[in-house]
């Protein structure tokens, strides 16, 4: 059975030689250590959102999401679609948000993505074990 901070070192491999390209696969602190995230490296995190020309309100509705090529923001359309292709999703935005994919804390969770990494169809889906 592997453990936490074996699986993120093998989700980074495995998606790193898929893609060519690095990924930032890090493991939770606190009370959220068990869980693990996956997201754009820091230097391609550049998308951002701005208030719409002409809003004037603060809804969600009225931002726009635009990048810029500087860091700081969070991980890109094109990011996330290939986060989304490397681990076997459809882009509904269920799978892979615009802060990366997090992956819970569980055995079934960590077996299931590190196949989706691998690039092999998970033996089994997790499912969520909270309300």
């Amino acid at each position: 059975m592997l453990e936490r901070n074996e699986v993120i070192k093998r989700i980074k491999t495995a998606l790193q030689s898929r893609s060519g390209k690095q990924w930032s696969v890090t493991g939770g602190r606190g009370t959220g250590w068990g869980w693990i995230n996956i997201d754009a490296p820091p230097s391609r995190r550049t998308a951002h959102h701005r208030l719409k020309e002409g809003s004037t309100m603060n809804r969600p509705e009225d931002y726009e999401e635009y990048t810029n090529g500087v860091a700081g923001g969070h991980t890109t359309p094109a990011d996330r679609q290939e986060l989304c292709n490397l681990l076997g999703f459809d882009n509904d935005g269920r799978h892979v948000s615009s802060q990366g994919v997090s992956i819970a804390s569980s055995r079934d969770y960590y077996d299931e993505y590190l196949a989706r990494a691998e690039g092999r169809t998970p033996a089994k889906i997790a499912q969520p074990y909270w309300d």
